[in-house]
């Protein structure tokens, strides 16, 4: 199970948001180049960038910083925010990233998924509340049924699924354990959870999940590595055991 330390783009900053509001916003830090250097040199061997404005907007913002962030790190980086069309997407392999998160524009246009998948990696980032997919920066309801989702781009080509629960990302509250349950049951596709990790013991029960077969592939963590909960090293430690 991967560790995907988070790197959320607003502005140029590394910001987190709580709840996907954009009017509750904390900022760590004004070099995300440097904090995915620390993330890297801490033994993380995947990062999780997001263009938060990109998101919201479909405007590539924040590619130049991204592209400095994988120019920077020995580490793949997987990368979402706005990707609503097959040039968005090569844009963003060209500037470094190992694998794009399709989010809005799958759920809109399910067929992307598949064009992307021929050129390229591709995961599948379904952002929720509860069941119900939010788009447009999760600004936006209606966008579907998260299980059905999940079980419909299982033959896109994707090789993952990225499932956020919305009424807890940022909020350190613990993550959805009954709801990842249900999406791994719902789908073949590797399933990386993101949203309310607080403690190194959320990271153990998120790695039991599942069976000898499969599990969980990934956690995202942000806030709670941005504000000490606990370390890279000792995230990695608890997703071994």
């Amino acid at each position: 199970m991967q560790l995907y330390p988070a790197i959320d783009l607003r502005g140029g900053r590394c910001v987190r948001l709580y709840q996907g509001s954009y009017d509750a916003e904390t900022a760590y830090s004004d070099d995300p180049v440097g904090q995915a250097r620390q993330f890297a040199d801490a033994g993380a061997s995947w990062l999780h960038v997001v263009d938060l404005d990109a998101a919201r907007t479909g405007e590539p913002a924040n590619l130049p910083v991204i592209s400095a962030i994988a120019d920077a790190v020995p580490i793949p980086v997987q990368t979402g925010g706005g990707i609503r069309s097959l040039d968005a997407a090569a844009a963003l392999a060209d500037a470094g990233a190992a694998r794009v998160v399709l989010g809005t524009a799958a759920v809109e246009n399910p067929e992307l998924v598949a064009q992307v998948a021929a050129r390229q990696p591709v995961a599948v980032g379904l952002d929720a509340r509860g069941r119900a997919v939010a788009t447009h920066g999760w600004q936006r309801g209606g966008g579907g049924d998260l299980l059905e989702l999940a079980a419909r781009f299982e033959s896109s080509g994707a090789e993952a699924v990225v499932v956020t629960e919305i009424s807890r990302d940022g909020t350190m509250s613990g993550p959805d354990i009954d709801g990842l349950r249900a999406v791994l049951a719902a789908t073949g596709l590797a399933v990386i959870a993101s949203g309310g990790v607080a403690a190194v013991e959320d990271l153990t029960e998120l790695a039991a999940l599942g069976d000898d077969r499969r599990g969980l592939a990934g956690v995202i963590v942000g806030r709670a590595l941005y504000e000490g909960r606990f370390t890279v090293d000792q995230a990695l430690e608890a997703l071994a055991s």
